[in-house]
């Protein structure tokens, strides 16, 4: 994961400082790109711990079109919790509950999570569901079925970025376009990132989309190749420079591995259970508030 690091001393180097939305304040540069060979193994930082359980479970909850955080709540998954909880404590309906209370009653309350819970046509919903002229399209199946009949087109591509129904989306897609490429019976992927939160959010988006490649060949028999991760505002928060320069002087160890059931050879299918990641020895986590 040195790509990682490098980034991280480049923007320390190069970055200027930038007001943002959310007021902290950032070190940001504009255009970046890594590269990661997943021969070399799994992409999941080692210099400050991550937890798979969280990135699995989003990316399952992005394939099956959910735009509700109930699953996530259900599976012990926070990371989506701050912008509905937000909208909550705003409104005449709230009562005081803490942010775990507001996931507890979401986890446990069908009716209150189908009101507080909704994030808008978020992530899963464009991939599985990009409002089209003739009814929804499923621009996820329909990529994987075009790199099976067709591997060497230049089309197979999935965008978040819906423009008509941003300001109803609890946040715009930061990780917003990708397309993939099969060459020598290896698939590889390119997301376009426009606005990449360095220290807790492109660990996390490296894992899931290198994790997506595994899903994607692996329902189509191929090898994987390279996930290559094009920046747009790459920036670190002003509140996550200590924990950045801590994470750098760390030593690098040895990548872990993932593998996935081979019984289960449809990647719509894939469940928690299927996945399993192996030799992961990470360096301890590194706090972080995130920025809403």
């Amino acid at each position: 994961m040195k790509a990682y690091h490098q980034l991280i001393q480049h923007v320390l180097d190069k970055g200027v400082e930038k007001k943002d939305r959310t007021g902290t304040g950032t070190l940001s540069v504009f255009g970046y790109q890594m590269r990661f060979d997943l021969s070399e193994g799994f992409p999941l930082i080692t210099t400050k711990k991550l937890h798979l359980k969280s990135i699995l479970h989003e990316l399952i909850w992005f394939i099956n079109g959910d735009t509700n955080i109930r699953y996530l709540c259900q599976n012990g998954v926070r990371i989506w919790d701050d912008w509905p909880y937000a909208k909550y404590k705003a409104s005449n309906e709230f009562n005081g509950e803490d942010i775990r209370q507001f996931a507890k009653k979401i986890s446990e309350d069908s009716k209150f999570a189908n009101i507080w819970g909704q994030l808008g046509p978020v992530y899963g919903h464009q991939w599985r569901n990009w409002p089209g002229p003739k009814g929804p399209v499923d621009q996820l199946k329909n990529v994987l079925e075009d790199l099976r009949n067709n591997p060497d087109s230049r089309r197979h591509i999935v965008s978040a970025w819906n423009p008509g129904y941003i300001n109803e989306m609890a946040l715009p897609p930061c990780h917003s376009f990708f397309q993939f490429y099969v060459a020598n019976g290896k698939l590889s992927c390119q997301l376009y990132q426009r606005s990449a939160d360095i220290f807790l959010g492109v660990p996390f988006n490296i894992a899931s989309y290198a994790l997506l490649l595994h899903f994607m060949a692996h329902d189509l028999n191929l090898e994987v190749g390279e996930f290559i991760h094009t920046l747009g505002d790459a920036h670190i928060y002003s509140n996550h420079l200590d924990q950045v320069r801590l994470q750098i002087l760390r030593e690098f160890k040895p990548l872990p591995q993932i593998s996935i059931n081979p019984e289960q050879t449809n990647m719509f299918n894939i469940s928690f259970k299927d996945v399993s990641l192996n030799d992961y020895s990470p360096h301890p986590h590194i706090p972080g508030i995130v920025a809403v």
